[in-house]
């Protein structure tokens, strides 16, 4: 079931998605040569405690997961791309670090993430950064009242498919509003013109992630953290964004 938000529980929304935002340019910012993964949990911790925002990721415990999360930004390295564990890990010069993070502010929900390299960055790892970042932007261009959720899929698709970079349709983009897992599920491929018509009022995640050379997963013994099948780098990039009469609206920038 889709809830329709109203112009103004958008607002709201894109108040929650500001300090989304905020906290990610700053952990981007932040993230360098020597700087441990736990900084920047502890870093991010004491963000929403000053803004008196609530985790979405605290206690968050899906099917997939192994037992609740006890973090509450996840933090993904190299082959590593979503749901990374915060752990003891001392960054290092090249690495490609994955931010993604959710919180909600007096109820209402955003969610975003961001790819930075450390230090100096591998052309090939510039390149995977940007597609996902180019995907991000077509597919959120295609989120336009009356096309269809296929649109948004087959956008960000052709991106990866420019670029040669094949894509896994196990996790992608969703609904979020109240909470921070919606319906509909966005997939990273499709086909335009097919699937439920896009309305003003619906508010998606959508995440373009993408592995260098394999569209298969393999979860770690953390039981959260997924990595590229064959160890391949990755990169992953989201924001959230509202369909609007208007055309698509952003809500974390």
């Amino acid at each position: 079931m889709i809830e329709l938000k109203t112009a103004d529980e958008i607002e709201r929304m894109r108040v929650t998605g500001a300090f989304v935002a905020e906290v990610l340019n700053e952990l981007s910012g932040i993230a360098d040569v020597g700087v441990n993964l736990l900084d920047l949990e502890r870093h991010a911790r004491g963000m929403i405690e000053r803004r008196g925002a609530v985790s979405c990721y605290w206690d968050y415990h899906p099917s997939f997961g192994s037992g609740p999360f006890r973090n509450v930004i996840c933090l993904s390295v190299n082959d590593a791309v979503l749901h990374g564990l915060p752990h003891d890990y001392q960054l290092r010069d090249g690495d490609v670090l994955t931010m993604d993070f959710a919180v909600s502010i007096d109820g209402w929900v955003a969610d975003a993430a961001r790819t930075v390299i450390v230090g100096t960055p591998a052309p090939e790892d510039a390149r995977l950064v940007r597609a996902t970042e180019e995907a991000l932007a077509a597919g959120t261009a295609a989120a336009q009242p009356g096309g269809r959720l296929g649109d948004i899929s087959a956008a960000i698709g052709a991106v990866a498919a420019d670029y040669g970079y094949p894509v896994n349709l196990e996790f992608g983009g969703h609904g979020l509003g109240r909470t921070m897992h919606e319906d509909p599920h966005v997939p990273n491929k499709g086909r335009a013109g097919r699937g439920m018509r896009l309305r003003p009022g619906m508010t998606l995640a959508l995440e373009p992630w993408f592995a260098r050379t394999t569209d298969r997963i393999v979860f770690d013994r953390d039981g959260w953290t997924i990595r590229s099948a064959d160890g391949s780098r990755t990169a992953h990039t989201e924001n959230t964004v509202a369909i609007t009469e208007g055309g698509p609206l952003i809500l974390t920038q």
